[in-house]
């Protein structure tokens, strides 16, 4: 009754059709008092037989597609046919458990393409004549002006033509801090303007523009991934003319059609159709023990086949938020820490995330909040100017102090080189018209990074830096996580075409990341693997995993758990054949009968079951730990 309301719910008629039909046939042989329906076994082979009959008919007929389904069917029809009818109601039953473990490996449809597409603007103030007006942004034509307000996101692709800003610009590059424009400067669609209005002049427009280049990345990107098919499926054609050849040369041999019907039976790939989801399932039991959420059902079997590793920077290998790494006086009356608290105290009411950290890094130093500044001013794209007890400060970039008619010393500058060596940001202060020092901030490494790199490469997997971020910081983290390769300045589409350029040559990629623009790269690669906690939807949605904790930690323990998995299922699979080829000797020298047959199909089920299950509680052994790598903060740009 299940499967009919089943089959209806989903608008199947023709299994709904076929259901009823098995249904009253059995009812009116149960109403005739007909002996053989009575068999319980009949209630499986109508209930989980003639679905797979049919599916094998549709396949055989439509595209010519020989699966297991077709010898199963000509198992169950001829040990119906001969009155078998415990042997075929065993094979239906364990078939169906077969095809529920593989559909409850599958994972759902996924809402990645309507969340990215939600981000992008619907309207767009077009300036015209000095007058603005709301257009909606599929209206907006290449030159016209266009005026962003603060908070507000950019309807298209353009350049800046007035005013200075910040611009959040993740979604494209994945940078974790704005980045200052000016006069000159690209913006890109689905950016959002964190601080001062500008006007801007619209380069590319609708479908042209990044933000819906991007979407096009992301609906397309998993076209050439390849899909896993099950493995007594690949075999099936083999399996079907083995079986049929074997039965056939018994039947004109013997002329005995119970030994024909027997190695059918024996013959059909239940523990083979077994093998592979019930160790996909226990190894994503154990994958979801260490934090780990699998979310499509062959994704283990792709990670045991990966050779390479590609990391995003900010956000994956990095915690994605600026914290102050230095701060260095250059005025011998003023130290550091007295240099911290100035700093902190104009930068109180600022609402950009270097502001906020030193605010923060001043806090966490001792007690007592930074000190109100009497005046404040937000100058976007360059910093702050304040009044702080009665000391006028400016805390911002270079240009920010060139414009006050303020002269970094040549040790100062010095410094700031140093710091951007090493892909740090630096605050320049100054105070009452003197450069007075730095506040350097950076983003820092995730603690299991180096760790983790060494785990996975300990396994064979060569790892590469895909990031967005400019070339210092890029090699600047590589070093510390002990990354040989890298690629910076990576937008979406350059990420997809390296991990094309990668999977092209033989070696198939898992991506590791965490951000809007990494969803492409998560669809392309050959697994594409999530920050499940700070990660964006989007990028969750588009990965075939995702990491729970956010913690890097466990990637090489499933790595380790997918290659486990892949052998367990080849012990599976020739367990299963092994039996098979023993219990088909058997039958054709007439020792087996269908039921004894159906029997072995039991036992072999079970015995890959519960090799299976061992998978539940496997961890990796490893040897002795490498020695630590000292870590330093890893950086971020401005």
């Amino acid at each position: 009754m299940q499967r009919l309301l089943a089959a209806l719910k989903e608008g199947n008629r023709l299994d709904f059709l076929l259901l009823a039909v098995s249904g009253l046939a059995l009812g009116a042989s149960f109403a005739a008092g007909a002996t053989l329906p009575a068999d319980p076994a009949w209630v499986a082979v109508a209930l989980c037989g003639a679905p797979i009959i049919k599916g094998a008919a549709e396949g055989l007929v439509t595209e010519f597609d020989i699966k297991a389904d077709v010898l199963v069917s000509l198992a169950l029809i001829a040990a119906v046919a001969i009155g078998e009818i415990f042997a075929a109601g065993e094979i239906a039953f364990i078939m169906q458990i077969g095809a529920l473990l593989e559909e409850r490996t599958v994972a759902k449809a996924r809402a990645g393409i309507e969340r990215l597409v939600r981000l992008t603007p619907r309207t767009a103030r077009v300036v015209d004549g000095g007058a603005e007006h709301v257009l909606p942004a599929g209206e907006v034509r290449v030159g016209q002006t266009l005026r962003v307000l603060p908070g507000e996101s950019v309807a298209v692709d353009g350049v800046i033509t007035a005013g200075r800003t910040a611009i959040d610009q993740s979604v494209m590059t994945g940078e974790s801090l704005p980045v200052d424009k000016e006069p000159g400067d690209e913006v890109f669609s689905g950016t959002v303007n964190q601080f001062g209005a500008f006007d801007m002049r619209a380069e590319k427009v609708g479908q042209d523009s990044a933000l819906q280049r991007m979407i096009r990345l992301v609906e397309s990107a998993d076209a050439g991934k390849a899909r896993i098919v099950g493995v007594a499926d690949r075999w099936a054609t083999w399996i079907v003319v083995g079986a049929l050849a074997c039965a056939g040369g018994t039947w004109l041999v013997t002329g005995e059609v119970i030994r024909a019907v027997t190695i059918l039976v024996v013959f059909c790939p239940c523990a083979l159709v077994l093998a592979t989801p019930t160790a996909i399932m226990a190894a994503i039991g154990n994958a979801t023990r260490h934090g780990v959420l699998v979310r499509q059902g062959d994704a283990l079997e792709r990670l045991a086949a990966v050779r390479r590793l590609g990391l995003d920077k900010t956000g994956t290998l990095t915690h994605g938020t600026p914290r102050v790494v230095a701060v260095e006086s250059f005025d011998p009356a003023m130290d550091a820490a007295a240099l911290l608290a100035l700093t902190a105290a104009a930068e109180l009411r600022s609402e950009h995330p270097l502001g906020r950290a030193v605010v923060a890094h001043s806090r966490a130093q001792g007690p007592g909040a930074p000190a109100e500044p009497r005046e404040f001013t937000m100058l976007p794209g360059r910093g702050v100017l304040a009044e702080v007890g009665g000391a006028r400060v400016l805390a911002g970039n270079a240009q920010l102090l060139e414009e006050h008619g303020v002269t970094l010393p040549e040790a100062m500058a010095e410094a700031v080189r140093r710091h951007a060596r090493e892909g740090a940001t630096a605050i320049h202060v100054a105070v009452n018209g003197r450069a007075t020092g730095i506040v350097a901030l950076a983003d820092t490494l995730r603690e299991a990074a180096p760790a983790m790199i060494r785990g996975v490469e300990a396994l064979g997997l060569s790892t590469v830096l895909l990031t967005g971020d400019h070339e210092q910081a890029a090699h600047h983290v590589a070093r510390q996580a002990g990354i040989a390769e890298v690629q910076a300045g990576c937008l979406p589409e350059d990420k997809l075409a390296l991990i094309d350029h990668y999977q092209d040559g033989g070696q198939p990629v898992a991506m590791l990341g965490d951000g809007i623009n990494d969803a492409p790269a998560l669809r392309r690669a050959h697994v594409g693997i999530a920050m499940g906690g700070i990660g964006s939807d989007i990028a969750v949605d588009a990965a075939d995993m995702a990491l729970v904790g956010d913690d890097i930690a466990p990637l090489p323990h499933v790595v380790a758990l997918a290659r486990r998995m892949m052998r367990t299922i080849h012990v599976n699979m020739t367990l299963a054949m092994a039996l098979n080829v023993g219990a088909t000797a058997l039958s054709m020298q007439g020792l087996m009968g269908p039921v004894a047959g159906a029997l072995v199909h039991n036992a072999g089920s079970v015995l890959v079951v519960l090799n299976s299950t061992l998978l539940l509680r496997w961890a990796a052994h490893s040897g002795p730990a490498p020695a630590p790598v000292a870590s330093r903060p890893a950086t971020v740009p401005r």
